[in-house]
């Protein structure tokens, strides 16, 4: 596979992560997301869920398998945002090394193709997603209040270059509604 498809989402949302719907989820046939931490569902140096998150949390674990998969170390932080949550996680993966990847989707038991990866980053979520086979899903981060008025220096830099490699941050495939 060239570099510009392992660059490519299955899905963009243009959003966060919590207008991923349990419909959404369906229509793609998934039954297991692998969701990265930082920026995809909380800001970083966030300590705790939000309530907003918990929520969704529950409406999506009704009919999805999920894991929380995390290049960073803090098992005090991770750990702690996964345990409020209830829900098993994995730290250091760094991404896009499949390897931690691969131990949750082995440790989920689902078919690899039914398991989407979902984070804020196209050169380590995206990347490992596409690289083990998992559909990829691509989310707005959440930032930290201050952060928010800045534009986004990481993530627009990844755009420009994976768009000079020739891929696209436009999903591979279209939502339907």
């Amino acid at each position: 596979m060239a570099w510009n498809k392992y660059l490519q989402p299955d899905l963009n949302l243009q959003s966060s992560v919590l207008s991923l719907t349990p419909d959404i989820i369906k229509q793609y046939e998934l039954k297991g997301l692998v969701l990265d931490v930082d920026e995809t569902l909380v800001p970083t140096k966030t300590t705790s869920a939000s309530p907003e998150l918990q929520d969704w949390v529950e409406s999506i674990r009704q009919t999805t398998a999920l894991w929380l998969v995390s290049n960073n170390l803090s098992d005090v932080r991770i750990g702690g945002i996964a345990r409020s949550l209830n829900l098993p996680y994995t730290l250091g993966a760094i991404k896009p090394s499949v390897r931690k990847l691969r131990q949750a989707v082995t440790a989920m038991d689902l078919p690899v193709e039914q398991i989407a990866m979902v984070g804020d980053r196209l050169f380590t979520d995206v990347i490992a997603g596409n690289r083990l086979g998992m559909f990829t899903i691509l989310v707005d981060p959440f930032l930290n209040p201050g952060e928010a008025v800045r534009s986004y220096p990481v993530r627009n830099f990844e755009v420009l270059v994976s768009q000079l490699l020739g891929a696209s941050i436009i999903p591979k495939q279209k939502l339907t509604k």
